[in-house]
């Protein structure tokens, strides 16, 4: 889907269905879905006129070279951008304008601006809806990031010995997948050993990882913008006949999720089936988080997987699988894969079953 295309959607969306008569978006990377144009500070769609980006004198030639389907207008150094928007909302007669999202000292600016002019409200979800079904381009990008990170991974275990800090094998991990072509990392590599490894988002310090220690590696790479996903757990020496057993609940658990996703399907559903298959096993308490989550522009994002959540996949969404098991003192074991819906099923983006010890 085009850029053009996308801001059409969402015009049928802010303007038929929620009867808006303007939409601002401030979300960087909403900004870069619906327009291409880096650098972005905001983008303007009234209903009754053409849509408008504003950038910062620093991007303005590249806006000006690469917006070619909209108004580009110079926030200037001495220029006020909340002001601005105003005023053009209110040159083009908007009464009822909508944001997707905007910072507390921004939205009160807003609100002076608009007072006796226009309603406001917030519309987070307009842009997260179209979002969360990705096309074609995008899958492709999202196929080569998910090549970047399983590559990352295969690094992760052949480098991995104890006596090695986890910030230096995330820096070979992260290292490998430049190599391959990512333009950085999704979020934060997180190797996380020991202790730490019961902790779901234990990060990356100077802890020296030891003999017999688990070790969680949690990271993506980035294609074009877009991201993957992606978490395997291994033993730095031989596993023991518990860590062998926790690892295969969870093992069994994430491939009973990814039979679960397909089109249709509640996304509640997909979490149950994973959750089951822990709690069954005696670790249900120990299993403290969603079983998964969008992936796209950002690593987090629609649709959700977890108990509560109201949504139904369909064909486009991409999503983790991600279920884990936690022993407070104890440690660790998640396994993750970034995965596609597709008609009949789900494909595995990341790829890699890997082993769980070093020997």
């Amino acid at each position: 889907m085009s850029d053009v295309k996308r801001i059409a959607a969402l015009r049928q969306m802010a303007f038929d269905q929620a009867q808006l008569d303007g939409f601002v978006v401030f979300n960087s990377s909403n900004l870069i879905y619906l327009t291409g144009v880096p650098g972005t500070a905001s983008l303007l769609i009234p209903r009754n006129a053409e849509n408008t980006i504003y950038v910062y004198g620093v991007n303005y030639e590249q806006a000006k070279a690469e917006g070619k389907d909209f108004t580009i207008e110079l926030v200037k150094r001495d220029e006020n951008l909340i002001e601005k928007i105003a005023e053009q909302a209110k040159e083009f007669k908007i009464g009822n304008l909508a944001v997707d999202a905007l910072g507390v000292v921004s939205w009160r600016s807003l609100a002076k601006q608009a007072r006796g002019r226009m309603k406001l409200e917030v519309k987070g979800d307009l842009v997260s809806l179209l979002r969360a079904v990705k096309d074609e381009a995008e899958i492709e990008l999202m196929r080569k990031a998910a090549d970047f990170t399983s590559e990352g991974m295969k690094t992760a275990y052949e480098v991995l010995s104890p006596r090695m800090k986890e910030f230096e094998v995330a820096a070979e991990i992260e290292y490998a997948m430049r190599k391959r072509g990512s333009n950085g990392t999704a979020f934060e590599t997180a190797v996380s050993s020991g202790p730490s490894s019961a902790f779901p988002h234990g990060g990356c310090s100077d802890r020296v990882i030891r003999q017999g220690d688990l070790v969680v590696f949690d990271f993506g790479a980035v294609c074009k913008s877009y991201r993957s996903d992606m978490t395997r757990t291994l033993v730095a020496g031989k596993p023991s006949e518990k860590q062998k057993k926790l690892h295969a609940i969870v093992n069994d658990a994430q491939e009973e999720a990814f039979k679960t996703i397909k089109p249709k399907v509640k996304a509640r559903d997909v979490d149950a089936a994973g959750r089951r298959l822990i709690k069954a096993a005696g670790y249900g308490d120990y299993f403290v988080h969603g079983l998964g989550h969008g992936v796209g522009l950002e690593v987090h994002e629609s649709p959700t997987l977890n108990p509560s959540s109201k949504e139904k996949l369909v064909v486009g969404n991409v999503v983790t699988d991600e279920p884990g098991i936690y022993l407070p003192g104890y440690g660790g074991i998640r396994i993750e894969d970034t995965v596609l819906v597709v008609r009949d099923g789900a494909e595995r983006l990341t790829k890699g079953s890997f082993g769980l010890g070093l020997e």
